[in-house]
C-alpha cells in the first residue's frame, strides 16, 4: 500500500479522542483506579501507556507487565464510573459534525470501546444517528489495537479493500493497527488529551501520513492536499 493522493472509498472513523473529547475523562478515571489498586502511575503515564487500547488489554498488562491482579469487578466499576463521568461531561469534537455531514465518502466508526460505552458516547454527543448501523466495536473480533482485526473486520462489514481505506486516529496503537491493515492513516492531535508538543510526532512515527489538530482540516486531509 502507498499513501497516493487518491480519494479513499471508505473513511473510517476512531471515536475516542476522535469524535468525542472523551480521553480526559477517561484516562482520569482510569488513572484514580489503578492508583487505588496499588499502581502509582500519573494521568500522562497512562495515557502513554493505554490510550487507544481495550480494557481487556489494559487489564492484561498491569497483571503481567506490573504484577498486579485487578480485584474482581475492578473492569467493570471503572466502565461505571466512566459512563457516569461522561454524562456530566463529554462533548462532542469540534467541528466533527459539521464535517461528517460535509462528507461525501462512505465512513463509518471502529472503536476500542465495549460496544455499551461505545453507543452511549455516540449517543450523547448527537453523533450516534450519523453512524447507525456503521458502528464496529474491538469487541466484536480476536484481538484489539495494535493489531489490524478491527479495522480489517469493519472494511470488510462495509464492503470495501483494505488499501482503499483512510483512517483517522489518535493512538499511537491505532495508528499502528490501520498500517497492519494496510490502510492509510491520518493522525488527529486535537483532543484535549493531547497537551505535549511530540502528539503529532509520535504519530507520524508510527505510520500516521499527515497530522491535524482541526475537523474543519478533515477534508483536505482526505483529499491529499
Amino acid at each position: 500500500m502507498t499513501d497516493t493522493l487518491s480519494l479513499p472509498s471508505l473513511v473510517i472513523f476512531d471515536c475516542d479522542g476522535v469524535l468525542v473529547d472523551s480521553e480526559p475523562i477517561s484516562l482520569g478515571v482510569l488513572t484514580r483506579g489503578l492508583n487505588g489498586i496499588g499502581l502509582a502511575l500519573d494521568v500522562e503515564t497512562v495515557r502513554a501507556r493505554y490510550a487507544g487500547t481495550s480494557m481487556v488489554s489494559i487489564m492484561e498488562r498491569v497483571a503481567t507487565e506490573d504484577g498486579i491482579q485487578p480485584p474482581d469487578g475492578f473492569a467493570e466499576r471503572v466502565k461505571a464510573e466512566t459512563l457516569r463521568a461522561f454524562e456530566a461531561e463529554l462533548s462532542a469534537m469540534a467541528g466533527i459534525a459539521q464535517a461528517l455531514a460535509e462528507l461525501a465518502l462512505p465512513f463509518c466508526v471502529a472503536s476500542s470501546s465495549d460496544p455499551v460505552r461505545l453507543r452511549r458516547s455516540l449517543g450523547l454527543t448527537g453523533l450516534l444517528p450519523l453512524f447507525d448501523g456503521r458502528i464496529f466495536s474491538s469487541a466484536e473480533v480476536a484481538r484489539g489495537k495494535p493489531f489490524p482485526d478491527l479495522f480489517l473486520h469493519a472494511a470488510a462489514r462495509m464492503g470495501q479493500d483494505p488499501s482503499a481505506c483512510l483512517v483517522i486516529e489518535d493512538s499511537v496503537p491505532g495508528v499502528q493497527a490501520a498500517r497492519a491493515a494496510g490502510m492509510r492513516v491520518a493522525g488527529f492531535t486535537g483532543g484535549g488529551h493531547w497537551g505535549h508538543d511530540r502528539a503529532g510526532q509520535d504519530l507520524m512515527a508510527a505510520g500516521a501520513a499527515r497530522v491535524f489538530t482541526a475537523h474543519a482540516d478533515l477534508g483536505r486531509i482526505i483529499s491529499g492536499s
